[in-house]
């Protein structure tokens, strides 16, 4: 038979009325009153009734982190470290629930405060903006993470893609690559526009023309999307010298189509991506890339998102913008001496 509050309340004397305030942490109840029902409690194995809980405190206890979408452009690497840093923040008795918006596009349960406590929105659009409203209307705390949020009075975390992209796409230059390419993100995404422009923003800031439209082919953040642009890319005449690939994902599908050319990544190619996935640093060669530190991001949004849920509304519009740092390792070098082969 599981313990209640009324076994708790005989074993310690008092009315089942007390042992539910000292157990919720009332200030009604004296420090050593809540202290000796807490022990009581603890000795007896009792377990609360979250269900219960959340009916008498209209508290639906579900904390959700919901992505643009998780059928397509949200690789593993991007999902676990979001999963991982808001779920270091969100314990017990709050649950973590991972959903996709264009999964609840249409759906017949509205947002309430019955079903969700806060919402963390990992958006990679302006599409999302509609659901991050829906749910602000209807009194539920929100913190849009990846990118900052045209509604009023929400709180947004995001990393510097455009800047990340512009130091990556200088240091390119710098190395003397002049024939740059790109493998571009999905379209439509925010990070897809933002890190165009920063590739862009460099050429411009050093008084260079921007590639040719042949150089800047389209790419789904997926490894496969990588692996068919790069094979494009090595078809042109001249060939670029230097490859930026908007994710490490698409830099990996990459590495793989010039390999299977015949060709060496620094020495006749060089390759670099964004995101610093696990994976960059054991790849051969090691992969020259931006770090975005979305683990951070999540953490901090959750650590925010749950200040909110408790009631500090005055941190509600902040706007948190964090640095997005390059990571120079082996995959970038000088181009070649001569011309690559054109055969």
């Amino acid at each position: 038979m599981s313990v209640t509050i009324k076994h708790i309340a005989r074993a310690a004397n008092v009315s089942h009325t007390t042992v539910s305030r000292a157990l919720n942490d009332s200030p009604l109840i004296r420090p050593e009153t809540k202290a000796r029902i807490r022990a009581i409690a603890e000795s007896l194995g009792y377990s609360p009734n979250i269900s219960a809980k959340s009916l008498v405190l209209d508290r639906s206890y579900n904390i959700g982190l919901f992505f643009s979408t998780i059928r397509v452009g949200t690789t593993s690497t991007f999902l676990h470290d979001a999963v991982r840093g808001a779920g270091s923040v969100v314990a017990d008795p709050y649950n973590l629930v991972v959903r996709g918006i264009d999964d609840c596009r249409g759906s017949v349960f509205p947002l309430s405060r019955k079903r969700f406590d806060g919402l963390l929105v990992m958006s990679q659009s302006e599409e999302d903006d509609d659901f991050v409203r829906s749910a602000h209307d209807a009194g539920i705390p929100v913190v849009v993470l990846n990118r900052k949020t045209s509604v009023p009075g929400v709180a947004s975390i995001s990393s510097d893609d455009r800047g990340g992209v512009r130091r990556l796409t200088d240091y390119l230059i710098g190395c003397g690559h002049v024939r740059i390419a790109s493998i571009e993100g999905k379209p439509g995404f925010k990070s897809t526009e933002e890190r165009r422009e920063g590739f862009l923003e460099a050429f411009r800031r050093r008084g260079l023309s921007e590639p040719p439209e042949e150089y800047r082919q389209p790419g789904s953040y997926d490894i496969e999307s990588g692996y068919a642009a790069m094979k494009r890319l090595l078809e042109l005449r001249p060939r670029p010298t230097a490859v930026f690939c908007f994710n490490d994902e698409m830099a990996v599908g990459a590495l793989k189509a010039i390999r299977e050319a015949g060709l060496e990544v620094p020495r006749d190619l060089s390759v670099a991506g964004f995101d610093d996935a696990a994976i960059a640093a054991y790849l051969t060669p090691a992969l020259t890339t931006v770090r975005r530190p979305i683990e951070r991001i999540s953490r901090e949004g959750a650590e925010l998102l749950m200040r909110l849920v408790n009631g500090r509304r005055s941190e509600e519009a902040r706007a948190v913008v964090v640095d997005a740092e390059l990571v120079v390792r082996e995959s970038v070098c000088p181009p070649p001496a001569r011309p690559l082969s054109e055969s």
